[in-house]
């Protein structure tokens, strides 16, 4: 370390109520304030540590330059923060199915998280009526939960389920603040030599690196708001700001002794330094209090500041930090370090107030008044601009330059949010779904999940945790969408079975039927979406006769209706017997693996004339005869019979709805010796040749007519 005096640092803390200017040496590692100037604003052109009127603040800081040049010399360069107050911060939830998903890796943790960040992006950008969300730059984000299945878990890495979410927060600085800070130097003829954060800027003074694995908080109490900002593991973690602050304990002692504002205001600063106070209120009258009995009336005030900035504190870091520093002017309020120990549960001496003096680095003139907490943040800026100061960091994103505050450790990730790319989109899409009906059950066959963007970083595939560096080159490759759902029929059916069975003693297995929208298939048949799948395999005996093919062999009971001489008559038909397991069974019987089932067919269906008549009608006329000493009987019928009007014999079959007519034939002649070759067979043989046929009955000559009689003897010979 040099043993000589460094150049000048020139310092600007450009508050909401006042511009301050410091002039810093570092002299062997230590620093001394030279010189300062302080000036309030002339009218409101900051509002909550932004430039609402860059004239007018330029206006006031070129005049403390111009003071300060008088002992100074010119100075052209300087070093400014950003109000911490500046700071949006943003809950932000995402939400994804990983339902089928492999195992999450760290990346695909990243790219949810920094989904969550830019969905907060968005949603600022449209609540402050910004076009863009790169109006906003991203200097933290904290995760504050993961969820599996909605249900609270420590790390998403590596874990499997239907859903995951990530509740962030996240914490901005609106470029518009930087750009008016710029422009309003400029009016100034001044240049931007360092930026840094308010919150940074006091860290840097009060919180050494070797106290920042500590988990503290640090509260600027300015004048409008309170500024947090939290360390945690050697970094800040996260930042905050409370819309409340000093002038609401000025106001409530403005309102409760009815005192103007600016009367207040002094005799709020003189609580802390004065037993007894003397005032007038705005009617003339002169009172004299003792500060405790001021304090006990503006106690809700101060109660109500110290939830606020608790609450917060809270929200940030999720629990009660080690320790709260408290800062600026504001942090003077009386027992105001009491009321924070005893909401977040901390001993009172965990809470304190911090200035310069607590600093073992900074040297201060004793002529110099600015010792005490309003003065931890100008004098933090000027050392940021020395050891910590804030760059412009220009790298290229898909051929585009983009210009980065170096406010912390940048990532790809920080790169990609302010370039604008839609995180979501970079992801390839998954495939189309397909959806079929299997058996009347919808099934969802997903496509295949899209992939993640390739990343090159000056040519090399990285993270979006690498860290990046000026004048890197970076290619951001959009993933590939996911393929559609692509199925077979094979692909829904969950286990594919036969049916082993024995039927009439033959061993079959039978496979399921397949149909795809009626019509028959094969487990390679290709689904299309919204295709009707059946899948069947035989249940019941009627099912297995169908898929053998045999239930045309089944006949079952019924009916034959014919008329006979015009009356309607009804015949029932037995049918075929099913046997399953030796048991006789319906077509319904339920048939399960290795059951026997045996068909039986009827004996007879054939229903014939003969099988119909009454049995008078079935009486024939019968004479027995003997003809060369041979019985031969007679038969014959005395009714004729026909079927459908055509002549018929008792052996004819019946078909539905046949008409069958017999009646009575009182034309029968008697019978006659020619009748007998209707039952013989009478054979001429050669030797028989050239003799004489004589016929005989009961020994006397007869002819071919004639008659016969019962019991007649009856001879043919060849004479």
């Amino acid at each position: 370390m040099s043993t000589h005096e460094s150049s000048p640092i020139f310092a600007l803390d450009i508050g909401t109520r006042t511009v301050v200017g410091i002039i810093v040496y570092e002299t062997d590692g230590k620093y001394k304030v030279a010189d300062y100037i302080v000036h309030e604003h002339k009218e409101r052109s900051m509002l909550d540590g932004q430039i609402h009127d860059v004239i007018a603040v330029a206006d006031v800081i070129k005049q403390v330059k111009e003071e300060l040049e008088v002992k100074h010399g010119t100075l052209k360069k300087v070093a400014v923060a950003a109000a911490g107050r500046s700071l949006k911060t943003k809950r932000t939830v995402i939400t994804q199915s990983i339902a089928g998903r492999p195992l999450l890796t760290k990346q695909d943790v990243l790219a949810m998280e920094l989904e969550g960040v830019q969905k907060a992006q968005v949603e600022l950008a449209e609540e402050t009526n910004h076009e863009h969300q790169t109006s906003f730059y991203c200097v933290g984000y904290s995760v504050i939960r993961y969820f599996l299945d909605q249900e609270l878990i420590g790390n998403l890495i590596d874990q499997r389920g239907k859903e995951v979410a990530v509740e962030i927060i996240s914490t901005f600085l609106p470029r518009v603040v930087v750009d008016s800070l710029i422009s309003a130097l400029k009016r100034a003829d001044l240049e931007m030599e360092a930026l840094t954060l308010e919150p940074i800027a006091a860290i840097n003074v009060l919180i050494p690196s070797t106290m920042r694995r500590l988990n503290m908080a640090l509260v600027d109490i300015g004048a409008g708001t309170s500024d947090l900002a939290i360390t945690s593991e050697g970094a800040i973690t996260a930042y905050g700001m409370v819309p409340f602050a000093g002038d609401e304990i000025t106001d409530a002692i403005s309102q409760h002794y009815l005192l103007d504002f600016p009367v207040a205001e002094t005799l709020k600063r003189g609580l802390t330094t004065q037993e007894q106070v003397t005032f007038t209120d705005v009617l003339g009258f002169e009172q004299q209090l003792a500060s405790t009995a001021i304090v006990k009336e503006i106690q809700p005030a101060i109660q109500q500041l110290a939830d606020k900035i608790c609450k917060e504190i809270l929200t940030l870091n999720g629990k009660a930090p080690q320790a709260v520093m408290l800062i600026g002017g504001g942090a003077l309020t009386p027992t105001l370090t009491k009321e924070i120990a005893t909401k977040l549960d901390l001993p009172e001496n965990r809470v304190g107030i911090r200035g310069l003096s607590a600093n073992q680095h900074m040297q201060i003139d004793t002529d110099h008044a600015l010792i005490g907490p309003e003065s931890v943040t100008p004098i933090g800026i000027a050392i940021a601009a020395k050891h910590h100061p804030v760059k412009y960091l220009s790298i290229i994103v898909n051929q585009n330059t983009i210009r980065l505050f170096d406010l912390r450790k940048l990532t790809i990730a920080d790169a990609i949010l302010a370039s604008g790319m839609n995180i979501k989109k970079l992801h390839g899409k998954p495939g189309l779904a397909l959806s079929v009906e299997v058996n009347g059950k919808l099934c969802y066959i997903p496509g295949t999940h899209g992939h993640p963007p390739k990343i090159l970083c000056n040519g090399e595939e990285v993270g979006l945790d690498q860290p990046i560096h000026e004048n890197d080159q970076i290619e951001i490759i959009q993933g590939a969408d996911g393929q559609h759902a692509i199925a077979f029929v094979k692909d829904v059916i969950e286990e594919i079975n036969t049916l082993d069975i024995e039927m009439n003693h033959q061993l079959f297995s039978l496979s399921p039927a397949i149909t795809v929208n009626g019509n028959t298939a094969s487990l390679d048949h290709k689904l299309e979406e919204r295709d009707q799948v059946q899948i069947t395999i035989p249940k019941t005996v009627e099912e297995v006769l169908e898929a053998l093919q045999w239930d045309h062999q089944v006949h079952l009971p019924k009916v034959l209706t014919y008329f006979l001489n015009q009356e309607e008559k009804i015949h029932e038909l037995t049918g075929s017997q099913i046997f399953l397991n030796g048991k006789i069974a319906s077509l319904q019987a339920t048939v399960q693996n290795d059951d026997k089932i045996l068909l039986v067919q009827p004996e007879k269906n054939r229903v014939t004339i003969g099988a119909v008549l009454p049995e008078e009608k079935l009486q024939q006329e019968e004479m027995v005869v003997t003809f060369n000493d041979q019985t031969v009987v007679f038969q014959r019928s005395r009714y004729t019979l026909t079927k459908n009007q055509q002549p018929a014999s008792l052996d004819d079959e019946i078909q539905e709805r046949d008409h069958i007519h017999i009646k009575e034939d009182h034309s029968l002649q008697p019978l006659q010796f020619h009748d007998i070759f209707r039952y013989v067979d009478i054979e001429v043989h050669a030797h028989e040749k050239g003799k004489r046929m004589n016929l005989r009955v009961n020994g006397n000559p007869a002819s071919f007519d004639t008659p016969l009689s019962y019991g007649d003897t009856l001879e043919l010979k060849w004479e």
